[in-house]
Parts: C-alpha cells; structure tokens; sequence
C-alpha cells in the first residue's frame, strides 16, 4: 500500500532519527541484586587467579565491570553500615568493630537505609541473608529499615547447621522465628531464587544478598568437602568448599532471572565485605595484611557490576572507588533526585562504571578510630597505627571482645606509612621519609575525618550474659 506523500515524510523522518531517540531515552529503572560475600580473600575468586571454583562470579564478572580498586571496610557491621546509608561508618559509631549479639545498639533510626530510599521511590524490597547491624529493639529489625520482605539471620558466626548463636536460635522469616532446616547458604540462596521468580515484572525490585559464607565456623556440606579432598590444609579445604556452594547459589539466582525473562534488566553487583582472614583459610595474594586491618588485604576486595547492553563486557575500572559509592549510585539509576536526609560520603560512579570517568573522589576514607586509620588520595594512602587494625577480635562464640571502659591496645608512638598503590600495590616501601608534604597532606585530611567521627561503640557481654531462646524476639 503506498502512504500518502505527508505519512511517507514523517515515516523516513522517523526512521533516520529513530537511532538518535533511542539513545536519548532513559535508561529504564533496573532490578538490583547486590551479593555481598563475607571473608573472601583477593585471590580466592577465579578471576585473581585463584584456585577455588567460582564459575559463576567469573562469568558476571567478565560480562560487566571488575572494579579493581573498591575497597570496604575491615570488619563486617561496618561495611554492611557503609552501604546501606552511603555514609561512613564514622557518622555511625560503628567504625572498629561489629555488632555483638549482646549489644543494646545499632545502626541509628535517624539513618535512611537504601531499602527505605528505593522504596519510596517504588522499588520491592528484600533481604536474604546477614543483617548484623543491630537486634535488640524490634526497631532496628530488616523490616523495619526499608525491607519489604527478610530472611535469614541477624548475627555473625552462626552455626551453619543449627542456626544458633551462642546457643540462642538465629534464624528468621520477615523477622518472625524461623524453624526452616538446612545449611545457610544453601537456604539464602533458596529464597533470593523464590523473591526472583516471585517478582512483579511491572516493579523493580532490590535484592540484597549477604551471605554468612565463607566466614566461620568453617562448616561445608560433604559433597563440597569431597570436591577439595586434594587440599591438605582442612582450614583452606572447608574454606573453599564453602566459597564454591556460595558460588552455586549466585548461579541459581542467575538462573532464575533468565527463566523470568529478566537477565537485561536487571543489574547485579558482588563483592566481599572485608578482606580475607589468611589465618582462617582464606588467601589475599599480593595484597599486604588481612581482615581487620587497613592496609589493602583488609580493604581492598572482590568486587563487580554487570548490566547486560549497558555495562560493557570484559570492562576493567582501576579507579578507587568505595561501597558508599553504590548508594547514590542506586538511587541514580532508580530516578530518586529528591536530596538525602543527611550528608553522604558516597558519590555517584556510574560515568566512573560505564564511561571510564575518573574515581569521584578526592579522598577515600579507608576507616578512623582513636588512634589510628587510613586515607587514600589518588595514587597515595597514608596509614596511622596500621598494626593495630581495626581494633576487633574474632566475631566467633565466646569471643566477647574488649572488657567493658577498657582500652584496646596502642603504640607508645605514632607510626605512619605512606604508599605509593600504582607502582607498590602490596604496600612493600614505606614512603613517608621522603615526601613529608604528602605525609602532611593526607595526615591533615585523616585528622579532619577523625575530628568528625562518633565516639566508637563497643559492648562486651555482661557478667551473667545468657542468650535469648530466639535472637530478637523477648523471652
């Protein structure tokens, strides 16, 4: 049928500039699954090299974005903080440690968490997994911070098997006891598989998976055990076992979202929560130290964005970039433009993700705490007292930390080391003789951060401590 000549104009009008529209339009609002690992090593991923099976996560990580430089913090509450508000765990109180199960705090109700933020902006939202950010009030609860639906646990260092802590049981449906039977991971998996295929393909939503693996105990299903028998070390064997079912369990959930059609609209990002407790079978290769300290093997971590015909494939980012980042990044991306409540510490990478743009900050603060910390600008980190870490003890049962007004150990004087990360990643040569007007300069910066930090919370177990029947919910 021939169009009349006006049709015929506006059809070729149409067709020249319809590839100029589409890339004009927005990009739709995404679904959002952040996995969050708990004490995986640099080297203990396959795409550092790492000899523990990770399938999975290296094919996300080679179909998006491998952010090589993000760094967290060096315990896991503070980085779950970090994360969920885009501020530092310094305006939280919560920068050297975790939160114990006997603790009478949390993260502050003043705190707009990213669930609550995405929600308003019409998001489903849901957590499977690690809270670890505060239980004693019915306030501080995952559903009552945002989460539209909850699952799992709120303290670290729960039995895999059980589901206790301390001999209190840990296990919890949309913050209700929770009797279901299983190995964690596996069960965390199991229902960010269901919130997948329940999901309204009208809604986005956000699905925030913080996995309790591979932290300790060190427990790990036979048929995991049996796939790492080579591994003489039965530290570094349960280790890897256990990093290889959390592997599994991401690629159910990927699996779920091409069942459902929704593969290339959704984005996924990964990464750990500190760096690697080497002592306790994890590896941090060319990476200096480990969890709970402040030099890269505590802080630097695993960590990716895939976005399929968004985020390009085989995409390498080496600019620094932290976990607050991913909160304005989010909201970004979901359409909020409404400004926070309170003043972030996160800045917006996605130019940094997707257009190679330069990291947005001019310091990143690694941690600060009486005494101690570390800053990084540009190429340079200035570390303060590194030897001391973070201050923080095995979260393990039993393990009650410092001695209620005691004073974690200091040095008699200040030790300070400069390092160059482009040319000396593993922090070898200390640099801090040699250029004092840089020592000076981030030392200055370091010091304005700590002048802006809440005092350090920190609650041993009080004399009789007994655990509840049911963590967070009254006897």
């Amino acid at each position: 049928m021939k169009l009349p000549p006006f049709l015929s104009a506006r059809v070729l009008a149409l067709a020249l500039f319809a590839p100029l529209l589409a890339a004009a339009a927005p990009t739709p609002r995404p679904n959002v699954i952040y996995f969050l690992a708990d004490d995986l090593g640099w080297t203990d991923v396959g795409w550092h090299g790492g000899d523990i099976a990770t399938p999975h996560l290296d094919r996300l990580a080679a179909g998006g974005a491998r952010l090589e430089q993000f760094y967290v913090l060096p315990v896991c509450s503070p980085t779950r903080a970090a994360f969920l508000t885009g501020r530092y765990p310094i305006r939280h109180g919560l920068q050297i440690g975790v939160v114990r199960p006997w603790a009478q705090y949390g993260l502050p109700l003043g705190e707009t968490t990213l669930a609550q933020a995405l929600g308003a902006a019409g998001y489903a939202t849901a957590i499977a997994g690690k809270w670890h950010l505060g239980h004693f009030q019915p306030e501080y609860l995952p559903t009552r911070r945002g989460f539209q639906s909850q699952y799992g646990h709120y303290n670290g260092a729960l039995d895999y098997y059980t589901h206790q802590r301390e001999g209190g049981h840990d296990w919890h449906r949309n913050d209700q006891e929770s009797r279901d039977a299983g190995y964690t991971t596996a069960l965390v998996g199991d229902e960010a598989v269901r919130v997948v295929e329940a999901a309204d393909p009208a809604r986005p939503f956000f699905l925030y998976v913080p996995f309790n693996a591979p932290h300790t105990p060190l427990q790990a299903p036979e048929e995991y055990l049996r796939r790492y028998a080579h591994v003489a070390d039965p530290k570094r064997r349960t280790y890897a076992a256990m990093v290889t079912c959390l592997d599994d369990q991401v690629g159910r959930v990927v699996a779920a979202l091409a069942r459902r059609g929704l593969t290339e609209r959704t984005l996924i990002a990964f990464s750990s929560d500190n760096g690697g407790p080497i002592t306790l079978g994890a590896t941090n290769g060319p990476l200096r130290a480990q969890k709970g300290t402040v030099y890269e093997g505590g802080v630097r971590v695993p960590a990716f964005a895939t976005w399929p015909g968004v985020i390009a494939a085989g995409t390498v980012v080496q600019a620094p970039l932290h976990i607050v980042d991913w909160y304005p990044t989010l909201l970004r991306l979901a359409g909020v433009t409404t400004a926070p409540a309170l003043p972030l510490d996160g800045r917006d990478a996605w130019p940094t993700i997707t257009k190679g743009a330069p990291s947005p900050h001019e310091a990143i603060l690694l941690n600060a705490y009486p005494r101690g910390g570390a800053v990084r600008m540009g190429d340079w980190k200035l570390v303060r007292n590194g030897a001391i870490g973070a201050n923080d003890l095995p979260d393990s049962p039993g393990k009650t930390g410092k001695k209620k007004g005691g004073k974690a150990p200091g040095p008699a004087a200040d030790t300070l080391e400069l390092f160059n990360l482009a040319a000396d990643p593993g922090e070898r040569e200390n640099l801090a003789a040699r250029h004092p007007e840089i020592v000076r300069r981030l030392a200055d910066r370091l010091e304005a951060f700590a002048r802006e930090a809440l005092p350090p919370k920190a609650e041993a177990a009080p004399t009789g401590f007994r655990a509840p029947r049911v963590w967070g919910q009254p006897d």
